[in-house]
């Protein structure tokens, strides 16, 4: 194989496939070409893989993940799941869809970031609402007290007899488990690869944990070159006090535990580039902003606010800057968060259509 050891990757699915799965996720999702990108910004050569088209309520990186986590929460006999992120979140969104198609309860805490904005029932939360999941907004200064809140629901779900997994934020253990998803997109992007005959010299990708943790491990296991690039959407870890490479290394490792293998990852290995989150976690750069239009416009690639725009941000600034040989091959991992869009209507800066008159 071009990219890796075909054993190894045989390894590697034989490891996945031992493990407690659901299907959710509408697999493999395409790996597509972006000539006008590249033309636009005079090479390197841009592919995208669309895990934006994973299927479930429009899509995104965490369905891959759910299969395992949600397979493993069957298997201990869970019937309600309680979680918790920011009021558009794409976790969350795709986490509601899982639990509906599962016969699950979802109980979703949800923060506002964006005061009264995040109020308004569209984007993410129109879709939270529309599949059922009992939601609640708390409002507070912090991920850790968030944390604290869905635990407390949790507990009181529990003595009203309900089995409960604790998932996001509320429970930062076990992402191991959310990391395998991404060792199986890993696994599906070098067959991909291979059939297209394409040597990929980059990878980049928006994550600050388990997306790029089960790339990370995937990729080492395998003995690939590619060199991984993550860009976080926050500027700091939810677990306090580590860094991302820390953070990183520790649930690619694992989830290598969980997938009984012997590779490791050392913090050093992993690349987190922090230059392009911007003032906060959700609210759009400069950069972001003009990354949306520019891929939207030259591949029909639509980006969302708080993921993906940023990491093209940082890929098209690098690019930019010289720092990628014009002659790469470097995939762009689109991990979804769309329906946000419909949300940040007002920062997108578009031009109002005019008013057509009668003559």
């Amino acid at each position: 194989m071009i990219n890796s050891d075909p054993q190894r990757s045989e390894e590697l699915d034989e490891a996945l496939s031992c493990l407690p799965r659901v299907s959710l996720a509408a697999l493999p999702t395409p790996l597509e070409k972006c000539p006008g990108l590249t033309q636009s910004l005079s090479g390197p050569n841009i592919w995208v893989k669309r895990d934006d088209l994973t299927g479930l309520a429009f899509g995104g990186n965490k369905t891959r993940m759910l299969e395992f986590v949600l397979g493993k929460a069957l298997e201990d006999r869970i019937d309600t799941i309680v979680a918790g992120a920011g009021v558009q979140s794409n976790y969350c969104r795709q986490l509601a869809a899982a639990c509906r198609k599962l016969g699950l309860d979802c109980h979703l805490v949800l923060r506002k970031l964006r005061g009264e904005k995040d109020s308004q029932v569209q984007g993410g939360l129109l879709l939270d609402l529309l599949l059922g999941a009992q939601i609640e907004f708390i409002q507070c200064d912090s991920w850790s007290s968030q944390g604290d809140r869905i635990r407390n629901l949790a507990s009181k779900l529990e003595t009203q007899g309900k089995r409960v997994y604790v998932a996001r934020l509320g429970n930062e253990s076990g992402l191991g488990r959310y990391a395998c998803g991404y060792v199986q997109a890993c696994v599906e992007i070098l067959n991909q690869a291979e059939q297209l005959n394409l040597k990929i010299d980059q990878m980049w990708v928006c994550s600050s944990d388990a997306t790029q943790a089960g790339l990370a491990i995937a990729l080492k296991h395998v003995g690939s070159s590619i060199r991984l690039v993550g860009i976080p959407a926050v500027r700091k870890p939810i677990l306090p006090n580590w860094s991302f490479g820390e953070c990183i290394a520790h649930h690619g490792n694992e989830c290598a535990e969980i997938l009984g293998l012997q590779t490791r990852l050392a913090p050093e290995e992993i690349i987190s580039i922090l230059d392009y989150v911007g003032p906060d976690y959700g609210v759009p750069t400069e950069q972001s902003l003009e990354a949306m239009h520019l891929a939207a416009r030259s591949d029909a690639i639509l980006l969302d606010p708080v993921y993906t725009s940023k990491t093209m941000a940082g890929l098209i600034d690098h690019i930019r800057k010289g720092l990628i040989p014009s002659a790469q091959n470097v995939l762009f991992i689109h991990t979804g968060g769309l329906p946000a869009l419909f949300a940040y209507a007002d920062e997108m800066g578009l031009e109002q259509p005019r008013s057509l008159t009668n003559t």
